[in-house]
């Protein structure tokens, strides 16, 4: 995980974890879990909130880009 400023470290890790690419949503789920402890259906609300964050963009614009996209569609 990298250390963002204006960022809190779980948004950060969030950012980590999208990152990734995913061979099976399975997979996913069970990282987040792991990771988290949250509901997969929970994880994806706090995401959609974070890439709204202008700090989330200033961190990695070009995930929250994608993400903003694959919302959006």
């Amino acid at each position: 995980m990298t250390a963002t400023p204006g960022l809190p470290p779980e948004a950060a890790a969030m950012l980590d974890l999208e990152r990734r690419t995913w061979r099976r949503p399975v997979a996913k789920q069970q990282a987040i879990r792991a990771a988290f402890g949250w509901t997969p259906t929970s994880y994806y609300q706090r995401l959609n909130r974070l890439i709204d964050l202008p700090a989330a963009w200033a961190a990695d614009p070009i995930t929250v880009k994608r993400l903003r996209a694959r919302r959006d569609a």
